[in-house]
């Protein structure tokens, strides 16, 4: 990047199956529609169980793999439908709030976080992680987005 260039604003959002995710995730693209930024989408897949037979831990692996990458086809395609905008697509595999740490430290792009936070009962544990104390360290801004907006509201406030 030479002098007097500027880096497009990227929002991150650790995408799943939840509704506050897709939540976020609406939020996130009308951002970046409105600032001229990009979206990345992480999907973290949980670390797999160990299981005593090697090939049936690796069906396992495969299995959540697919899953991950339907889900992101799919908001993807969703992104692009309603707000015009092609993500960028992860897929990791490990603990989701040390996944996440590790992509924002290898991307210096990310300018937010994106995390939904669930409507009711607790926030969900991306949101209650990275508001404790680690949020003194992160070199970005956490978004929180309540999960109970409705379309219309996130239309508003993005």
């Amino acid at each position: 990047m030479t002098e007097g260039q500027t880096r497009l604003r990227t929002y991150m959002v650790v995408i799943d199956e939840t509704r506050e995710a897709r939540v976020a995730l609406r939020f996130a693209a009308r951002r970046a529609v409105k600032t001229g930024g990009h979206v990345q989408v992480l999907a973290v897949i949980p670390p797999a169980e160990f299981v005593q037979w090697g090939g049936v831990q690796a069906a396992m692996e495969e299995e959540a793999e697919a899953r991950a990458q339907g889900l992101l086809a799919q908001v993807a395609g969703e992104m692009m439908e309603e707000a015009g905008v092609r993500p960028a697509i992860m897929v990791r595999q490990g603990d989701p709030a040390e996944v996440t740490m590790q992509v924002l430290d290898e991307t210096p792009d990310v300018h937010a976080l994106v995390l939904g936070a669930a409507a009711k009962g607790s926030p969900g544990p991306l949101v209650s992680h990275f508001t404790s104390e680690v949020v003194g360290q992160l070199r970005c801004p956490v978004m929180i987005i309540p999960g109970g907006l409705s379309d219309e509201a996130l239309d508003r406030l993005s």
